[in-house]
This record gives C-alpha cells, sequence and structure tokens, in this order.
C-alpha cells in the first residue's frame, strides 16, 4: 500500500515533544492521509481515522465526524480498496461516529458487506440519550462549535435538525471491560477505562507496538471539564494513561493530533498528562476535605505555567478551570456551599434588586464598560449580565452586552470558551441590531 498523499506528521509530532515549542497548528484538519507503519495509517482530520491493513480487509478506528466522513472515506480508498471488515469506535462522540455512514455508503456502492462495529457497552445507551436529547445537544454544540470554530476556520456546526446522524453505524459487538479480537492476522486487545467519557476504548496492537488511545490523547489539555457536557473523570483517565505507558509502546496513533513515534517520546506525553490531572484532583480535593467552597477551590487550585505551554497539553480546547468544576461535582455534587445559591431566588427578581440598590441597569452597564476598558472582562460581564437581566428588552444594554463579549472572546484560549462567549455576543448583537 502506498499513501495518498506524502505529509510527515510522525516529523511534526517528534520536534514539537523534543523542542516543547508549539510554534504551527498540531491538530491539523486536512483530511490527508500519511502511512506511518507497514499496513498503518491516518488521515488527519477534525477526528482522525486510524487504518489497519490485515489479510481479511481493514481495520478502522473510528470514522470522523458527518462533515469530515465522506473526505475521510475519500482519503483511505486512495490507501486501500479492500473492505473495511472491522470499525471500531474509541467512543460515541459525534466527531467519531457521525461520519460512519460515509463508510456504509462507500461499502455499498462496492458491492462490499457493512463492517462489523465495536465499541464499549455504553455507546449504545449514549446514542439513545442523544436521540432523547436531540434538541439539547443541537444547541449547545452549535454554541460550543459554531461562531468560535468558524472564526479558527473549521466550519462544523451543526445545520441539520438531528444530532446523531441517522444514518450512523450502531455498534454490533460491544463488550464491558476488557476485549480481544483477532482481524486477518492482526490481533487488538481493547481496553475500557472512564475518561472524556463513560464509553471509551483504547488499543494495543502488539504486533506494532501501537496504542490507539482515542482521545485519551488529543493533543490539547485533557477534555475532562466541558462546561456543557455530562460528567468527566480525569483520575480514571490519568490511570489509563499510566497503563498504556506501562505497555512501553514505540506509536501512539490518537483520534485528534499527529501520531507520535518512539518509547521516550511516547512516555513524554503520557506520563506528563497523567501528572496533570492526577495533580487537579488531588489538590482539589485536598481543599474538599478542609471545608474549602467551590469559589475558593477555583481561587486556589492551579497548574505551573510551563506545563500548560507544552505543545501536547495546551488549554486551547478544555481548561483546568472547568476540569476542577468537573471534578467538584464528581466528588462533592452540583452545591458551591453557598447557602444562598441552595435555593435561590429568580435570577431576574435578584438582578433587578441589585440593579435598583446601584442606580439603575444604565450604570451597571457603564461600569461595565469602565471594567473592560480596565481590563478586568470577568467582573465586567458580571455587571452588564445583571444588567440585561433587570432590563432584557433593552436595546442598548444587548448592544452593550455584545460588545463586551466580543471583546472577551477574542482573549480567550480556549475554544470552548470562545464558542460559549461568542454565542453570548451573537445573541445580544441580533437584538441590538433588530432594534
Amino acid at each position: 500500500m502506498a499513501p495518498s498523499k506524502t505529509i510527515d506528521p510522525i516529523e511534526l509530532s517528534s520536534r514539537l515533544i523534543d523542542t516543547g515549542v508549539a510554534d504551527e497548528q498540531v491538530v491539523r484538519v486536512n483530511n490527508a492521509l500519511s502511512e506511518i507503519d507497514d499496513n498503518v495509517a491516518v488521515v488527519e482530520a477534525f477526528s482522525n481515522m486510524v487504518a489497519f491493513g490485515t489479510d481479511d480487509g481493514l481495520v478502522c478506528f473510528d470514522a470522523s465526524g458527518p462533515f469530515s466522513g465522506t473526505a475521510v472515506v475519500e482519503s483511505l480508498r486512495g490507501w486501500s480498496a479492500d473492505r473495511v471488515n472491522t470499525l471500531l469506535y474509541t467512543h460515541g462522540h459525534i466527531d467519531h461516529v457521525g461520519g460512519s455512514g460515509a463508510l456504509a455508503a462507500d461499502a455499498s456502492e462496492r458491492g462490499q458487506p457493512l463492517p462489523q462495529v465495536v465499541g464499549h457497552d455504553n455507546v449504545v445507551p449514549r446514542f439513545e440519550r442523544y436521540n432523547a436529547t436531540n434538541g439539547y445537544n443541537l444547541i449547545i454544540n452549535r454554541r460550543q462549535f459554531g461562531i468560535g470554530l468558524r472564526q479558527r476556520g473549521v466550519g462544523i456546526a451543526f445545520d441539520d435538525d438531528r444530532f446523531l446522524p441517522s444514518d450512523a453505524l450502531w455498534p454490533s459487538r460491544t463488550f464491558r471491560t476488557h476485549d480481544s479480537l483477532s482481524v486477518g492476522g492482526l490481533d487488538l486487545e481493547l481496553h475500557h477505562d472512564k475518561g472524556e467519557t463513560d464509553d471509551h476504548t483504547w488499543a494495543w496492537v502488539p504486533s506494532h507496538l501501537a496504542i490507539c488511545p482515542g482521545d485519551l490523547v488529543a493533543w490539547v489539555f485533557p477534555n475532562a471539564g466541558n462546561p456543557q457536557k455530562v460528567q468527566r473523570y480525569p483520575l480514571e483517565w490519568a490511570r489509563a494513561l499510566r497503563h498504556m505507558d506501562s505497555l512501553e509502546p514505540e506509536l501512539l496513533i490518537p483520534a485528534h493530533g499527529p501520531p507520535v513515534r518512539g518509547r521516550e517520546r511516547i512516555g513524554t506525553v503520557l506520563l506528563s498528562l497523567a501528572e496533570a490531572l492526577e495533580s487537579l484532583v488531588s489538590q482539589t480535593i485536598e481543599l474538599m476535605n478542609a471545608g474549602a467552597s467551590l469559589d475558593e477551590i477555583l481561587q486556589g487550585v492551579s497548574l505551573p505555567a510551563e506545563w500548560l505551554a507544552r505543545p501536547w497539553m495546551r488549554p486551547v480546547y478544555d481548561e483546568p478551570e472547568f476540569v476542577i468544576r468537573n471534578i467538584w461535582r464528581l466528588y462533592g455534587g452540583w452545591w458551591d456551599l453557598d447557602p444562598s445559591n441552595l435555593k435561590p431566588s429568580p435570577r431576574a427578581e435578584l438582578a433587578g434588586e441589585l440593579v435598583r440598590m446601584g442606580g439603575g441597569a444604565v450604570a451597571f452597564a457603564t461600569r461595565a464598560q469602565e471594567l473592560v476598558e480596565a481590563g478586568d472582562l470577568k467582573l465586567a460581564c458580571h455587571l452588564i449580565e445583571l444588567a440585561v437581566a433587570a432590563d432584557p428588552a433593552s436595546t442598548s444594554l444587548h448592544g452593550v452586552r455584545a460588545e463586551i463579549y466580543e471583546t472577551r472572546r477574542t482573549a480567550e484560549q480556549g475554544l470552548m470558551s470562545i464558542g460559549i462567549f461568542s454565542a453570548a455576543a451573537a445573541e445580544s448583537r441580533e437584538i441590538a441590531d433588530d432594534s
């Protein structure tokens, strides 16, 4: 087999890890395929596809998303025309399973059977939950991935009325903790560990000394705190990374970003990610045990800046602050220890009272603008939210709110924050422009 396009993701990852300097785009969304070992290829997309050639067809990890699936399959077919024997889902997120319909369509066009689809037991309940909460998932993913990513040149907003595509392939074989597969002479060991999700699978491929970690390695700070999604599991995530390292892999092929070659480089990545997650968990639990509130913990827990500068750990998607909140939710529940937040007044009533005491909504908005000029965007956002909550019909207040969040989003590094602040700005800009 020969690669369809000459690119060198291994050289990229080696340089980034060896120098520790992130001076170019790491996660390349080009839908281009590289053969990185004999009968092993990766298509770099918003979510990668990893493919292994065997004597009985291809074994593929993930199908990319609904907007990239067709292009990913085209790149795969430029490398091999063999049937896809087995499709393994590392987990059920849409950017990993949503492109499976393109694989199914390709198989039909070629007169080939559909692949066996393998995933953890919890993938099917996830799909069922996606269908039950279809509207909610469309809303939050448009907010998270729409405006913010389009500004970065990656348009993956959801334009259909279904979050889980109707042509997505559902698992035909599932497992709970471990599973072994043998396809055309290729042996795979499947492992389940909680991490970004409760349905995550990572694989050890002994003949290549390779690990396919899915999203447990993604060339960003671990996505263990997403503010709009269900519970994540940072300590279990760290344990999975240490288990991977114990196997002494020579090839690491993640679901986002370039593959990594070399025992030392792989160990550097796996163990540093584990250490960061363990540090957040231990610091947070120590303060929880001392009776600290969530607010006190958010101010008191941090990671060294040099850790977050590593090319494989930059907080350009999720952020440590969000992970802390998820740790609190996992071990302590949703109450933040502020008694007034246990059974609060409606926000509009609280905002109205505070605004009346403070001289009116316009005064709050004026002060918010002053705070923006002073560089205190966090406090400015609090004040403009109170002003708009007290007078939600005011187009002038929405104009100020739009300006503040437009400024706030440019000051952020993480795409989750950018997406949410961009959505807030767009919401108010629409109201203000309608005046």
